[in-house]
Parts: C-alpha cells; structure tokens; sequence
C-alpha cells in the first residue's frame, strides 16, 4: 500500500476529526470548443477500440456529445467520394482531417490524482491526462476526500473544468470512527460508501471474515471494486479469495503470486525484513514470481482457469514498477525536465519516508531479479488475455519516477512487450477498460449511440506506439536531421475539441512558475548537482 495513504487513512480511521490534506482543485474551464449541434470530422483512419483493424477514410458525425454515424466515404489512396458524405449545414462545425487517426478516448484504470506529498494542483494532474488523451479516470482512493473527489468528478461530468471523466473508489474504511474490526461493521461501511457516492471501493486488506462481509456487500447493491493485496493480509487473503468473494479488479500482482504457491505459503521474506523499510518490500518482491508455480504447470493452469470462469479483471500497472528493472532509464525519461513539478522530483528521489523512493541502495543484483520477475509475471498476463480474461490499462503515476499521461503510454508499450498486438493494447485501454468498471454502453469504443471520447494524431500509433507520448517520437527527415513527430493532437471527450499539445504546452508553464517560485531551473540529480 502507498505509505503516505496509508498513514492518512490509518490516521483518519482513529480520530475522525483528522481534516484531508488536498490538493488545488482545477479552476474553471477556459479550454476546448464545443459541444457542436453537429461536428462532423472528415477522412480520419478509425480504429474503433473493439478489436477490429482500421478502416479509412471516414467520416464521423457527432450531435452534441454523442455519436450518431461512422460513414465509410471511400478508398486509401484513391479521392474521397464527395457523394457519400454526411452533408454539413452552415452552422455545423467540420474538422477536415484526412490523413490523421482516431481512436477511442483512453481510460485509466488506476490514476491516483496526487497529494501534497506530490504537490500536484488539479489541473496539472488532468491537463497531463487530457493532453495524452485520456478522458476517463478511476481514482482507487479518492486520497484526497471524497467529497473532494465527488466535486471535481461533478465539474468534470458537466464540463465546468478541464478535467477527464472521473471515478471515486474509496479507500475501504476511509471516514470510520475507528477500524472495521468486524462484519457488520464493514456491511455498514460499504453501504454508506455507496449513500456518499462512491463508485465502487478500493481495498488493501483486512481480516477474511471483514474482507468477505464487505465484498460481498458490494456486489450485492451493484458496486464494484479494486484491490492491491498488500503484504500485511496477503498471507491470509490472496486473490482467489478476492475474486470468490466478488472483488472485480485486482491491481499489480500481489496476491496473485501468493495464489500460486506450491511448495510454500508464505513468500520467501528475508529474515531481518521490516514492510516499513521499502527497500525490503520491492527488492524482496523481486524474486517472488519464481517462488510461483511454473508457467503452464498444472496449478498455475488451475488458478488462471478460475479467474477466468469468475470473469475477473486485471490491471497489471507494469510501468510503476519499471524503475526496479531499470532505474536509470525510469529516472532519466526526458520528460522529467520539463514537465516534473519540482516538488514532485523531490518526492520521487531517495528517501525513507515518500512512498516509492526507496533507492537506499538499487543494485544490478536487484534489477536483474526484477528483469526475471518481469518475464514470468509478463507470461501470465499475455496468457490470461489469450484465454479470453480481461486485462486493462492503468498507470498508478505520481510514485516511482512515472509521471501523469506518459506512464500512461508506457503501461501500453509494456502490454506490447508482454506479446499484446497493438490492436489488443488499444483495446485494453479502452473498450475493455470499459467493461470493467461498466460504461462499456457509453464509451470505450467509437460506435453509434456513445459518448463522443476520442484521440486524434497523424501518426500511425500501431506502428509506434511512441507517437501517442507528448513528447513524440524520433524520426529523420529528408534532410537528414532527428526530428519529432506524433504527439496527440486533439482529445475530444463529450464532443468538446481540445488542443492537446496546447494542454502539454500549459503543464509546462505551470512548471516553469513553480520552479522560478522555487529559483531552480534544473531537476538535479540525486547525489550529483547536475
């Protein structure tokens, strides 16, 4: 579990006068066009987020915030056919983008919006989303409130802020008088949950017959729910039971080794370990995968069929994890210059206490477990997507060296390397993300009758998915020089037009003010004053 979250709602469960620490929340909207009485985009290559393969040019016509037609207006290489377009009235809005590419709007399945700890404004987090054209999030702890999260979901609904689309999931026992120690206890919690307007629950851990009360509590009156299975109960409670007792999504892999085990019941913890000493935590869950039953060995094969038959949902988040692998290239991302507040690089570098800095000594030794730890954990997410299972796309930025909107991007160039097609990558990240939390009738796929959440760019992202980064990707011209190219270019979410790079081009501005309030110009370093 995160540490500063932890200590929050261990804190606020004991004494509940104990006020949130909150962020800025986003001021009012000064961006995007629209909703139009009718937008039509003209000549786009649709790739649909169902799966199938592209299919272009095209023609689509919004009314309002919904979609009401895909028309097919002609051939690749051939003129458009004039005749076959939907006609435009003189007040229409036309957007004339042949040659360019769009895709559903993204959703991220586990985008945390920040903490003073992070020191991220609102609409620093949301214009990093936005501007790489995500435009539904779920936020698994409403770390800063609900109430709080509940009033920059109802901005975000109604488009008063610049915001995607968000979901609350609160942390289990967030606002209790004291720790749920008992069933009916948790059935009552869960049920207030739902009375504020939570949109599901985001659980840690308790005991068995806690977990199981409250679980089952919320599906019963329709909720859903996440869970990261932290050490501290995951002896006791691994993801079979979760997913028994009706937990929808399991978030990164704990628990899921633990269900493998064979030959053990417990992980292998070193002897001197301390959970609190986040050293011990990660280096030691480096080497837990190969503590699991073997790839398609029976008991792996058995646990990996009932998950299946139990329709369960997985959201693996390999990028928060990358900098175990490879720590230089987590922390040198090119990004960070200049889109890193200042006080977010502070959280993320070396030190005892912020969740996810805990490079007391990172060794090759560490990073070469993790290399192994990343290839069978890979298997098994490739393999329960192969068999029918559903895997989605979530970030978990704000920890670890990730940032907002490009950890995004990395979490599908990570689904790539565990053996997804492009095509699949695009589909967990947005019709199969929207199964998951149950909007897959509003949005997650560019059909007739949802909500108009798109990502336009000119560049191709199956063939390189880099081209999806604000940052782009590299190419040489004909002149024999590097240059950029990709990037979005325009995020629609509810049929309102937003300049995605002018986005990115505010998230640095509000960078550039942080640091000169800051007077430092540079991220230096840890360890090093360069």
């Amino acid at each position: 579990m995160k540490k500063s979250l932890i200590l929050l709602f261990l804190g606020l469960m004991a004494f509940p006068f104990v006020a949130f620490s909150q962020i800025m929340p986003a001021p009012d909207r000064k961006e995007g066009e629209g909703p139009f009485n009718k937008l039509i985009i003209r000549g786009v290559t649709l790739i649909d987020g169902t799966g199938a393969p592209p299919i272009g040019p095209v023609d689509i016509v919004v009314e309002k915030n919904k979609i009401t037609e895909v028309r097919v207006v002609g051939y690749p290489g051939l003129p458009i056919k004039e005749d076959r377009r939907p006609q435009a009235g003189a007040n229409d809005k036309v957007m004339d983008l042949e040659g360019h590419y769009l895709l559903p709007g993204f959703i991220d399945m586990h985008g945390h919006i920040g903490g003073t700890g992070q020191g991220t404004p609102a609409e620093y987090v949301f214009k990093l989303w936005m501007s790489h054209g995500i435009t539904t999030v779920r936020d698994p702890a409403a770390g800063n409130g609900l109430d709080w999260v509940l009033d920059q979901k109802r901005k975000s609904s109604t488009n008063a802020i610049t915001a995607p689309r968000l979901l609350a999931y609160t942390v289990f026992g967030q606002g209790a008088f004291r720790p749920i120690s008992n069933a009916e206890e948790a059935i009552a919690w869960v049920n207030d949950n739902k009375r504020k307007g939570g949109d599901g629950i985001k659980f840690f851990g308790a005991k068995p017959e806690v977990m199981q009360a409250a679980l089952e509590e919320n599906k019963r009156i329709g909720l859903r729910s996440a869970m990261h299975h932290a050490q501290m109960d995951v002896a006791r409670w691994n993801v079979l039971h979760s997913a028994r007792a009706g937990l929808t999504t399991m978030e990164h892999w704990y628990g899921l080794p633990e269900a493998l085990f064979e030959d053990r019941t417990i992980q292998d913890y070193r002897l001197d370990y301390n959970y609190q000493n986040e050293q011990h935590r990660f280096a030691e869950a480096g080497k837990l995968w190969r503590q699991a039953a073997p790839p398609y060995s029976d008991h792996w094969n058995k646990v990996m069929q009932e998950l299946l038959d139990l329709d369960f949902t997985i959201v693996p988040t390999f990028n928060i994890y990358e900098a175990n692998r490879d720590l230089m290239r987590a922390r040198r991302a090119e990004w960070h210059d200049e889109y890193t507040l200042p006080s977010l690089w502070r959280f993320y570098s070396p030190n005892r206490e912020s969740h996810g800095s805990y490079w007391f000594d990172w060794t090759t030794e560490e990073e070469i477990q993790w290399k192994e730890n990343y290839r069978l954990w890979m298997t098994f997410i490739n393999e329960y997507k192969n068999r029918g299972g559903r895997v989605v796309t979530g970030s978990d930025s704000g920890f670890i060296y990730q940032l907002f909107g490009f950890a995004y991007i990395r979490e599908m160039e990570l689904l790539r390397e565990a053996g997804f097609h492009p095509l699949e990558v695009i589909r967990a990240s947005t019709l199969k993300a929207a199964e998951a939390i149950g909007r897959d009738k509003e949005i997650g796929s560019v059909e007739v009758g949802k909500l108009a959440d798109f990502v336009i760019l000119e560049e191709n992202p199956l063939q390189n998915l880099k081209v999806l980064y604000g940052t782009g990707a590299i190419r040489i011209n004909d002149g024999n020089e590097p240059v950029r190219v990709g990037g979005v270019k325009f995020t629609v979410k509810d049929g309102i037009i937003y300049d995605a790079k002018q986005l990115l081009e505010d998230v640095r501005t509000i960078v550039n003010q942080h640091k000169a309030r800051e007077a430092s110009r540079k991220l230096k370093q840890p360890g090093l004053d360069w």
